[in-house]
């Protein structure tokens, strides 16, 4: 029988485990401890666990951390792990410095299947979710973890597609049975499943980053298609309707595509739609992919839109590229073809 993963269980799941062991409900904190605050990667180092107890619990399972198969690092200093997930696939996560802010962009899917037209991870297509041991792990076992100050939930997969995990790993990551970390520290993205953004909004205190891209919605639907589901005008509703309070905020995701949505009719209509919400909008420069028509918009055309935005109220600013040079840029990971060069398939 295949033993299962105690890497990813929250404080409650730990303490039902310990009962069914019938081990005292203590144990569970102490099992949460190891697993998330110190450097040790088996049940055998839990030092403070009685024989006993380590010995039920090797039994029946796993510790759960898996290292990286793969790193490439750029010459901006970014690094890309390549991590092993369940039935033999793979997922990326991009580690970015950045003068005292130290990012890891982490994946919440193998894969995904929004289909976006800008996406390498799109053009992969879906094969699977990440369970929230597969998600925590991403960040257990970086290597640079103790230099480590923010996340972001903007590598491969849609993290509101994949809810129930993804919000399993941030009560790991925020609370103090856990990490410990403050919930500004993690920001999750996503491009506007509506349901699922309410209950994150609800329960979690995390920031929020909305994939725009457009402000005009049948171009916005050509650009993603859940738009066709989740239409602009219910995205941007939910996100109105929330008191976002003033410590935790919504950015917007806008990547510049040349001809499409770089415009001054697309300054004027986010100015409009966006009118009233406190935000930020993060404009992105767009590297091309094989299989699209898209091409980026020059560094002119953003400097100009991104001056036309602020002078109409909307805190704006131009993300720097990162990673180029390893595929690490927003919308380049995709294991496919690694994977292939590997003999995966």
């Amino acid at each position: 029988m295949q033993k299962k993963i105690l890497l990813g269980k929250t404080l409650n799941e730990l303490t039902e485990i310990t009962l069914k062991l019938g081990l005292p409900k203590f144990t569970a904190a102490q099992i949460a401890d190891w697993l998330y605050k110190k450097d040790i990667s088996s049940i055998g180092e839990m030092s403070n666990l009685s024989k006993k107890a380590r010995g039920l619990l090797a039994e029946n399972f796993e510790f759960g951390l898996v290292d990286h198969t793969r790193v490439q690092v750029s010459a901006d200093g970014t690094k890309k792990y390549l991590y092993p997930a369940q039935n033999n696939k793979f997922v990326e996560a991009a580690y970015i410095p950045e003068g005292k802010r130290n990012t890891l962009c982490v994946s919440s899917q193998v894969g995904c299947k929004m289909g976006c037209l800008f996406c390498m991870t799109g053009k992969q297509g879906f094969q699977s979710d990440l369970t929230a041991g597969e998600i925590v792990n991403q960040v257990r076992n970086l290597p640079e973890r103790d230099q480590l100050t923010n996340i972001v939930y903007m590598g491969m997969g849609e993290p509101f597609d994949n809810l129930g995990e993804v919000m399993k790993s941030l009560e790991i990551f925020t609370s103090d049975w856990g990490f410990g970390w403050s919930p500004k520290r993690i920001t999750v993205s996503t491009i506007g499943i509506v349901p699922a953004m309410k209950v994150f909004l609800e329960k979690s205190e995390c920031h929020l980053a909305v994939s725009l891209h457009s402000p005009f919605e049948e171009e916005r639907k050509k650009l993603m298609p859940i738009g066709n589901r989740y239409p602009l005008r219910e995205v941007l509703g939910t996100v109105r309707g929330f008191d976002f309070g003033r410590q935790r905020r919504v950015s917007f995701e806008y990547i510049m595509f040349k001809g499409v949505n770089d415009s001054p009719l697309h300054v004027k209509e986010l100015a409009r739609k966006l009118d009233g919400i406190r935000c930020r909008i993060n404009l992105i420069r767009f590297h091309p992919i094989p299989g699209t028509p898209l091409l980026g918009t020059d560094d002119a055309t953003i400097e100009k839109f991104m001056l036309a935005l602020n002078d109409k109220g909307i805190r704006t600013t131009i993300r720097a590229s990162r990673g180029e040079d390893i595929f690490a840029a927003c919308g380049l990971l995709s294991t496919k073809e690694l994977v292939k060069r590997e003999g995966g398939g």
